[in-house]
């Protein structure tokens, strides 16, 4: 009625299709494929018997189209034939993607949008609450196959989810398969189930459901039985109640109602094919009969075409929810505004050859196709109405959920819509505080093979299973991973570490010998009492510089030295705190250089006591020529001098440089200085060594000379304190990691500045404070007379 409501708008309007009438005619496929077959085919080739040419009506083929079929497998047999006509199709319910082929169907349009749609539609739904483990139930047609390759493909495309079950309901009531998929969905973890299937199909499951009594299943149903009121019974809402569906949009058509308010019987016209249909459905409503003779017997009422048909309850004047009625609406005025875009062509802007244009008396089927194409309208509902290159119109679903009352009755209601947009695809809007779910929670069902993994973690597949069953593996050591359902754990740059959820990365803790913690802090109190006590060793010399024991062997080399032990005390607090350039490149030569004066006044002073007693004896005056006061500072200084030389060459070759180490720890930054050249840094070293033994051996030798020469003895016992630090430094440096590292060598200079200073100046400063007696160059030289 919806068709003939449509036909007779347009024929009254004056903007669309003016000075042309449309007829129609109605034909019942009677859910049979070769009935609606049959019934186009007389269509296309004007062989229909109901179908009366008028005298002055001129031209070929009247049919210039077809709305219909409603079945997908009905219009993919016809328009495989039509097609070939080029005879345009217009179909109002049939939905598979199939028909989207544009090679095999070149001449198919619908007004429906298609399953591949409805399948994404679908997916979306299931995106929107998280539910990725469902079961699929297809129906054994073209609709069901159809269906299950593209959700399977476009639900692995889209990685939203995964197919716990995929199973084909029997085209009829066969009980045995049914029992078992019905036993197969009561196995699987999965608690939702999407139904694609007719009417029919999903009685015939929902019967067996009732008979397992299987309950927890949240249901969503295809729009092919989403308004199927022979399932919205007592007997099966218990189960289908909250169940979510996808519906074919609803539209108002306007002045639709009176409209069926004024149809009645033709009394005059009973032969006709459409009074026929109107006559059986009078019939049915009032139950009465037109033809006298069958009432005699049963004593049944007359039909007299005038009974009020608003008086009878009935869904027929029900407009309220419009969703096939709506889609054969806009595939009428598709055709009509094709129609009338044809016959509004101008000559030299036609779609034929030489841009021509087609007149009304001979146009051809096959021409109203291209401008059907470019059909653009929109309905007095509000929606656009449009083909794409496949000739699917916008796609565009209501999301509907099953309500059962308390008082018994079911109602359909609408919580959200699916649409697509040029813009933002598809778009899925629900209202779910509108939504009733089937649970004691009423809440959505979590519906999932493995629960998500949570940051921190990574997914980890199992092996023969689907994607969506996994394990959740912690991320390694320095990998984090901060989304939920990670593939991957991501490594922390060079300077972060992993945090203890390995969620986040964190800034690596820093190490270095700090002046703030305790080891730090002792070493650099004693690096500074050492300074403090050389400065008071200092201060005392001075204060008694012309007393003997200050003057003996050189005053001028014992100042030198406590300035240079003093140096090396200062030296080591360039050890001391978070390395950098200049502190990297100081240090060691500075160490160098302090050293090295320390151990070069030492040996000039061993070398002036050996000088000395040689001299002392016949003979050996001329021996003390060549150490005089210039050439000791002379030796000193060239010395030195060599050292300086090889810390020269050492920072302009290869400088020592700040460098951060992760080697020892993982979670760790240990800041040092690495050397740069380990041969300069053994060249370094080593000419220390050479000096300090060369000391020591000179010292060795003179340490059995008369008392007044007695400071040979300290010097060895100050070089053997020296050299046995030193010796112990290099396996104990090489060892320690890191800030220790440094450390050792803080605490190898303090010992050895320590013991240089305690070895030679202790005794004299004893003196000097205590024994003031002893002071004095007649006591020195007495003693020394006494022993020889």
């Amino acid at each position: 009625m919806s068709m003939a409501f449509a036909i007779n708008e347009i024929n009254n309007k004056s903007d669309l299709l003016p000075n042309v009438t449309l007829g129609y005619s109605l034909y019942d496929n009677c859910g049979a494929l070769v009935v609606g077959f049959s019934g186009a085919l007389s269509l296309a080739s004007g062989q229909e018997e109901q179908f009366l040419l008028q005298q002055d009506c001129l031209g070929s083929p009247p049919v210039m189209g077809i709305v219909g079929d409603s079945f997908s497998t009905s219009s993919i047999a016809i328009s495989s034939v039509l097609g070939l006509y080029k005879m345009p199709i217009v179909s109002y319910f049939s939905t598979c993607s199939c028909l989207s082929d544009r090679k095999r169907f070149p001449s198919f349009f619908r007004t429906i949008p298609s399953d591949a749609f409805q399948v994404r539609a679908m997916i979306q739904i299931l995106k929107h609450f998280g539910w990725t483990w469902v079961g699929l139930l297809v129906s054994d047609d073209d609709y069901g196959f159809y269906v299950a390759q593209s959700f399977i493909s476009d639900l692995a495309d889209s990685g939203e989810g995964c197919l716990a079950y995929l199973e084909v309901l029997p085209r009829t009531n066969e009980p045995v398969k049914l029992r078992r998929i019905v036993e197969m969905m009561k196995k699987s973890t999965a608690s939702v189930v999407m139904v694609f299937a007719h009417e029919a199909h999903s009685l015939n499951l929902m019967e067996e459901v009732v008979r397992q009594n299987v309950t927890g299943q949240q249901w969503i149903a295809s729009e092919a039985w989403t308004a199927a009121t022979l399932l919205q019974t007592p007997h099966l809402m218990p189960y289908l109640s909250g169940t979510l569906s996808i519906a074919v949009r609803r539209g108002e058509i306007p002045g639709f109602r009176e409209f069926l308010l004024q149809i009645r019987p033709d009394q005059n016209q009973s032969g006709s094919y459409g009074n026929s249909m109107v006559r059986h459905f009078w019939e049915y409503m009032f139950q009465c009969k037109f033809d006298l003779s069958s009432q005699v017997e049963a004593g049944g009422a007359v039909c007299t075409g005038q009974e009020d048909i608003e008086s009878v309850e009935s869904e027929f004047l029900d407009v309220s929810n419009l969703r096939p009625e709506y889609n054969i609406y806009k595939a009428v005025y598709a055709l009509a505004h094709a129609l009338d875009d044809i016959l509004q062509c101008k000559p030299g802007r036609g779609h034929f050859s030489g841009h021509s244009c087609s007149a009304v008396q001979t146009l051809e089927p096959w021409q109203l196709v291209n401008y059907l194409q470019q059909v653009n309208f929109t309905t007095p509902f509000g929606d656009e109405v449009s083909f794409n290159e496949n000739g699917d119109a916008l796609p565009i679903y209501d999301v509907m959920n099953w309500l059962w009352l308390p008082d018994g009755r079911t109602e359909v209601q609408n919580v959200g819509e699916v649409k697509r947009s040029a813009f933002k695809g598809e778009e899925l809007t629900i209202d779910e505080d509108k939504i009733f779910w089937n649970f004691e929670s009423n809440k959505p069902p979590r519906s999932v093979c493995s629960e998500s993994c949570p940051p921190g973690t990574r997914i980890a597949r199992k092996k023969g299973e689907p994607v969506c069953c996994f394990d959740c593996i912690p991320c390694s050591e320095g990998k984090i991973s901060n989304m939920t359902d990670s593939m991957e754990c991501t490594s922390c740059p060079e300077d972060f570490w992993s945090g203890p959820q390995h969620d986040q990365c964190i800034s690596k803790e820093t190490e270095f010998l700090s002046y703030h913690e305790p080891l730090g802090i002792c070493l650099t109190t004693t690096s500074l009492f050492g300074t403090c006590v050389c400065a008071v060793v200092l201060g005392i010399f001075t204060y008694h510089l012309h007393t003997p024991i200050v003057r003996a062997n050189n005053s001028e080399l014992s100042f030198l030295l406590l300035v240079s032990l003093k140096l090396c005390f200062l030296c080591s607090l360039l050890f001391i705190g978070r390395p950098r350039l200049w502190t990297c490149q100081l240090r060691h030569a500075a160490f160098g250089i302090s050293f090295v004066l320390s151990v070069s006044c030492i040996l000039v002073k061993t070398m002036v006591v050996l000088a000395v007693f040689k001299a002392s004896k016949p003979g050996g005056g001329d021996s003390l020529k060549w150490f005089g006061a210039m050439q000791q500072r002379g030796t000193v200084m060239v010395l030195t001098s060599i050292q300086a030389a090889i810390c020269t060459a050492w920072l302009v070759s290869s400088s020592p440089a700040p460098h951060k180490n992760t080697q020892y720890h993982n979670d760790k930054i240990v800041y040092e200085c690495v050397v740069g050249s380990t041969v300069g840094f053994a060249v370094l070293l080593g000419y220390i060594g050479l000096l300090a033994i060369l000391s020591f051996l000179l010292a060795f030798l003179a340490r059995n000379l008369p008392d007044n020469f007695n400071e040979a003895k300290l010097i060895t016992f100050s070089m053997l304190i020296f050299c046995a630090v030193w010796v112990a430094f290099v396996p104990a440096y090489v060892n320690s990691p890191g800030k220790y590292a440094d450390a050792v060598e803080v605490f190898a200079i303090l010992a050895s500045s320590f013991g240089l200073l305690g070895a030679l100046f202790g005794p004299k400063c004893f003196i000097i404070l205590f024994r003031p007696e002893m002071n004095t160059k007649k006591a020195i030289m007495g003693r020394g007379a006494t022993n020889s």
